[in-house]
């Protein structure tokens, strides 16, 4: 393993023991081994507020004591140093407690849809894109103003859906107060739970990384988890479930909660997400 001494540096300082090593992973992660043999995962992000808004996200959903988060020893305005989480294999008995745990982390609640944790900023991230945690005291309109319609927005000024399309997104913003469901209160969320922020530890448990967390809707995490698959998905739901139901008619819900990550890729990606988050809206009915 080959030294670098500004990741290595970091990691010092933040965790207070010496580094013995460090190498690149990417052009944004680097691995750091301490002197007492623990690996800490040094990342860089380059937004304004990036670094700041993913710390605090990962300290609000630790301190829900449920699902498993990396633990955060410190940050500079671009680079953030947290624990590596030594990888283990998908299992049931590990998707059952991620189930129960995931409902444990959304009952512990926010004080608004679309709070930012504490101490994170306004201005956020999803992955790469910008997003604004602005607080609303209704679920749908504030989906709809701050969550489907910014991206709706750029998508159609980029020109990757056209003024057809983005109308009917739209008409189903409009209708969201009849296809929200049960008022709900608001969830503690993740808010980026797809398969590659799930990550399955050898300890047994699955742990969470990089969220873009915020005060949202519990069926927005779970409809998110089955946009792009994960392992033991249906145990994980049925044990989620089991530790807190979900409100009759939650999977016809799922395109509407959908809407907003499929927007968001069709941002960063282009037309083959438009034309998903299309489908999606259709799918509401």
């Amino acid at each position: 393993m080959t030294s670098d001494p500004s990741y290595s540096a970091l990691a010092a300082r933040f965790t207070g023991r010496p580094a013995t090593a460090g190498r690149r992973l990417s052009g944004a992660l680097a691995e750091v081994v301490l002197d007492d043999g623990r690996t800490v995962i040094v990342k860089s992000a380059d937004g304004p507020g990036a670094v700041r808004a993913e710390a605090a996200g990962l300290r609000w959903l630790a301190e829900a004591g449920s699902v498993r988060i990396p633990r955060v020893h410190g940050h500079d305005e671009h680079r953030l140093v947290i624990d590596r989480v030594p990888r283990g294999r998908p299992g049931v008995a590990a998707a059952t407690r991620f189930g129960r745990d995931l409902a444990a982390l959304h009952a512990a609640g926010a004080p608004a849809f679309g709070a930012p944790p504490p101490g994170g900023p306004e201005e956020a991230y999803i992955g790469l894109a910008p997003m604004r945690n602005a607080a609303g005291t209704d679920w749908p309109s504030w989906y709809a103003e701050h969550r489907v319609l910014p991206y709706l927005r750029r998508a159609a000024d980029d020109g990757t859906v056209t003024s057809a399309e983005a109308a009917e997104v739209e008409r189903v913003c409009e209708r969201l107060p009849g296809l929200a469901g049960p008022t709900e209160p608001p969830a503690r969320l993740h808010g980026d739970l797809w398969n590659g922020n799930v990550l399955w530890g050898g300890d047994g448990h699955v742990h969470l990384i990089d969220p873009a967390a915020h005060g949202g809707h519990r069926e927005t995490d779970l409809a998110m988890l089955r946009l792009f698959g994960c392992p033991h998905l249906e145990r994980i739901t049925e044990a989620y479930g089991e530790r807190a139901p979900l409100a009759d008619g939650w999977a016809a819900r799922v395109g509407v909660h959908q809407l907003f990550p499929l927007l968001v890729h069709a941002v960063l990606f282009g037309r083959g997400y438009a034309e998903q988050a299309l489908a999606a809206a259709r799918s509401a009915g």
